[in-house]
């Protein structure tokens, strides 16, 4: 950072800060504070995969061809690779979910790399929050309902099989891993990687921009094009893992069902 400020002529070069990227977002409608970018970016995805599963299921073909292949083969891999592991014979009761998760999440995420969009919405924790809650909620809902209230906690906390006094030590390990410690790494893992990644894309771009358009200087101009060089190699390794997040999201969600669902003690 100490070099990039001297190399940029008179005017110092200053790194976009979080609260600039995050929060500096004007109301879209004057007097509605919360309708604000990142929460329109987050209705325009419900309202796209929405969109893209009716063009795709309303009329299906027995050839698919064109978006219902597309998202065929999308359903097929949340199917697959996500549900049936950790679901079995339950995965087709959860594929709405399920797809619904991935999807809503991968669009989420790309918006970050869209033009214009340029934002993910899951950098704001509100957003992954609210799922990873959700997804709570059913678990513990259908963990009390298969396995009654006691039996529900009996599972979680006393595995069979081991000494007496080890529960002592497992069980609130146990407790807090299940119900605190799962569901708030559900929603940070996602905000984390998202928030990271839009502040490096951030600061790459501005760095490319500054030393090649704000203040050109013939020092500054290898900086700039380094800028512009990590930003595009950035952009691909960042589409990676949109793709990535939404995927263990979706695979979270369908593990802590199935935990809820069948037990493994």
């Amino acid at each position: 950072m100490i070099a990039l400020t001297v190399l940029a002529p008179e005017d110092n070069f200053k790194a976009p800060s979080p609260d600039e990227l995050f929060n500096s977002f004007t109301p879209i409608i004057p007097g509605v504070d919360w309708f604000t970018k990142p929460v329109l970016l987050a209705i325009l995805s419900a309202l796209a995969v929405i969109a893209v599963c009716w063009v795709a299921f309303a009329k299906p073909k027995l050839v698919p061809r064109g978006t219902q292949n597309v998202v065929e083969y999308g359903y097929m891999f949340v199917r697959d690779q996500i549900a049936r592991p950790f679901l079995g014979k339950d995965a087709d009761r959860w594929m709405g979910l399920l797809v619904t998760l991935f999807f809503l999440v991968l669009f989420w995420n790309i918006l970050g790399v869209i033009p214009l969009a340029q934002f993910p919405v899951a950098s704001h924790i509100a957003f992954p929050a609210v799922l990873a809650l959700s997804i709570y909620a059913i678990k513990v809902y259908l963990g009390v309902k298969h396995q009654g209230g006691i039996g529900y906690f009996k599972n979680m906390m006393f595995p069979p099989g081991l000494p007496k006094p080890i529960y002592f030590l497992l069980a609130p390990i146990e407790f807090l891993s299940n119900m605190i410690i799962a569901p708030f790494t559900h929603a940070v893992r996602l905000f984390a990687n998202m928030f990271a990644g839009h502040m490096l894309l951030a600061f790459f771009s501005m760095v490319g921009f500054w030393f090649l358009f704000e203040k050109l200087t013939p020092m500054g101009a290898g900086v700039g094009v380094l800028g512009v060089v990590m930003t595009i190699i950035l952009t691909g390794f960042e589409m990676f893992i949109q793709f990535l997040q939404a995927f263990l999201f979706a695979m979270l969600a369908a593990m802590y069902i199935g935990g809820a669902l069948h037990p493994d003690h």
